[in-house]
């Protein structure tokens, strides 16, 4: 019996080893509870100090907008990814204040001056263009297209653009080449088989813009020869208050864009869209204006004749200026141009495409300075009559008559009244309708290199490249080869010599031949017109 009771209460009185490991496992539950939190609250600070300190924004202006090839992807070429590059901006005189305006840290565009990530970029793109500009416009218009995969620049100059201060700086920047219009230039292309066709011919020994048409068609047939000597794929030419708009690429990028054409396209055209100012105050339009009225080609028919009228409000067109875009072309035999806008060849009609997302953005009176920068060019008389030699386009010539005729209040007010769209009510209808649009990419990629400091590093680096006697006595011999240049025959008589170019043909042994006329700028449909032109 003893033995009996003792086991039947055995059960009921726990050993001391048992209530040990009850006591041990609770202790362990209590501490992981307590340290979870405070793990998951550590985890969370180190995460937020990494985020802010060390790991890139893939939202930024800097992430995703370098060409597909380039050594560094992810970024703008030529960045790098060490944290060791980012520093302040330097500051430097120059003669562009507006290049310079932002002193905070953000990335160099370079390093040491070079452009390593061009071999593997393919296809090789080139830009020509003449102008007459300042580095003010140039620079940020040629950062933005090497942004976007442009590796090189023939840069046809005069006025501004030609001058030490300027030039200069062209020189110093890999992969420009800057030709002046020198006698010698003049007298190699007055040699040009272009004056022994007849496509152009409707536009010879006339003044203003058809002269200005002729110089570029001469420049871009040199410019061709020396895209091929360059190894270059595509040629683009574009004046220098255009920038191309490279939208529908998987990135944000013409190489992109060109690398999904076809091998059998010859050429492709680029809608242009026209700026839409809606400031009388406008200084830099690149970073300034973010509104586009959209190309014909880019709207639904019923849409544009639709609101033909309230697009145009009582201008003589569409557009102000042309619409018939611009186009690159494949670098290939017999290449030559076809006025300003085209690019043709001599031994087959070029195949070519039109896209349907990309587009050319025309900054044209962008700015109220235009008004008077295209008078002062121009030696025609303010009447409707003489204007016709000067200008193609029926708003340059009205707005030439005004600036040449008006006071500086009276130009205000038709620049108030034709130009800036001022009617919010009337902007709004036309974004909802996408006659307007909003493109803000150039505008977020132009500040973005200008707070890098590129630009006025630039212009210090070419300062400080030779010693101050040595670029003195290349301004001075810089000014000599203007000063022969003035000398030459004036670009608007280019060609006039006819005995010159009846020697020319002799000696070229070329036989005059007859191709399709140059295409010019022309102006989109009209109201009346409801057929889509092929141009």
């Amino acid at each position: 019996m003893p033995n009996h009771h003792h086991l039947l209460h055995t059960p009921l009185r726990p050993s001391s080893s048992s209530s040990s490991s009850n006591q041990s496992f609770t202790s362990k539950l209590i501490l992981l509870l307590t340290l979870l939190p405070l793990s998951l609250a550590a985890l969370a600070f180190v995460l937020q100090w990494k985020g802010d300190r060390g790991l890139a924004d893939p939202t930024t202006v800097t992430a995703r907008w370098a060409p597909q090839g380039s050594h560094n992807h992810d970024i703008f070429p030529g960045m790098e990814s060490s944290a060791s590059i980012f520093s302040p901006k330097p500051t430097h005189p120059s003669d562009c204040f507006s290049l310079a305006r932002s002193g905070s840290p953000s990335f160099p565009y370079f390093r040491d001056w070079k452009f390593d990530f061009e071999a593997n970029l393919r296809p090789k793109i080139c830009i020509t263009t003449s102008t007459s500009a300042g580095l003010d416009q140039i620079l940020p218009w040629m950062f933005y297209h090497k942004v976007i995969g442009v590796t090189t620049f023939f840069l046809f100059v005069e006025g501004k653009a030609a001058s030490p201060s300027v030039s200069k700086v062209l020189e110093s920047i890999p992969g420009v080449k800057v030709i002046f219009r020198t006698r010698e230039l003049e007298e190699q292309q007055a040699k040009s088989r272009i004056w022994n066709e007849t496509w152009l011919s409707s536009f010879f020994y006339k003044p203003c813009n058809y002269e200005l048409f002729v110089k570029q068609s001469l420049n871009m047939e040199m410019a061709i020869v020396m895209a091929r000597d360059a190894g270059m794929d595509w040629i683009l030419h574009l004046d220098t208050d255009e920038l191309i708009h490279p939208a529908g690429s998987s990135e944000y990028s013409l190489i992109q864009l060109l690398l999904d054409v076809p091998g059998n396209v010859d050429m492709v055209i680029f809608p242009n869209y026209e700026s839409s100012v809606e400031r009388d105050d406008v200084k830099d339009p690149f970073s300034e204006v973010s509104m586009f009225k959209k190309n014909y080609d880019h709207l639904p028919k019923d849409t544009y004749f639709g609101m033909y009228k309230e697009s145009t409000r009582g201008n003589p067109n569409y557009f102000l200026t042309y619409g018939n875009g611009k186009s690159v072309a494949r670098i290939q035999d017999h290449l030559r141009p076809n006025g300003a806008h085209r690019w043709h060849n001599y031994m087959k009609t070029p195949n070519e495409v039109k896209l349907e997302e990309a587009a050319v953005l025309h900054y044209t009176y962008a700015k109220f300075s235009d008004l008077t920068s295209r008078r002062d060019r121009c030696g025609c008389k303010p009447t409707k009559e003489d204007v016709k030699r000067c200008f193609m386009l029926e708003f340059d010539r009205a707005a030439f008559i005004i600036a040449s005729t008006a006071t500086e209040e009276e130009m205000l007010n038709w620049y108030r009244e034709h130009i800036v769209w001022g009617d919010k009510d009337l902007k709004l209808k036309l974004l909802r309708k996408g006659i307007l649009t909003r493109i803000y990419s150039p505008m977020a990629m132009i500040q973005a290199l200008r707070e890098s400091g590129v630009f006025s590093s630039i212009i210090a680096s070419a300062q400080t490249t030779i010693s101050k006697d040595k670029f003195l006595a290349s301004i001075d011999k810089s000014n000599s080869s203007r000063a022969v240049a003035s000398e030459s025959l004036p670009s608007r008589k280019i060609g006039r010599n006819r005995e010159h170019q009846a020697a020319a043909r002799k000696i070229l042994g070329l036989e005059v031949t007859s191709h399709e006329a140059a295409v010019p700028p022309l102006s989109p449909p009209g109201a009346n017109d409801d057929s889509l032109v092929e141009v």
